[in-house]
């Protein structure tokens, strides 16, 4: 029977290294992007903090 044209079918073995690959990048996804969103959610945090505290003038007893 004629191949269609499309994907080619993977085997057994491609198919394992395609998801080992697939677990490792989801891993290092998280190694990498939850510090960078921690520091841009820290930073964010000590902005709104800034911005909206009184000024020090009113602050002296």
């Amino acid at each position: 029977m004629r191949q269609l044209k499309g994907k080619v079918k993977e085997s057994a073995r491609e198919k394992k290294e395609r998801k080992k690959e697939f677990q490792e990048n989801k891993e290092k996804a998280f190694t990498v992007a939850l510090p960078i969103l921690g520091v841009a959610f820290l930073f964010l945090v000590v902005f709104v903090y800034l911005k909206t505290r009184p000024p020090a003038a009113s602050m002296s007893i």
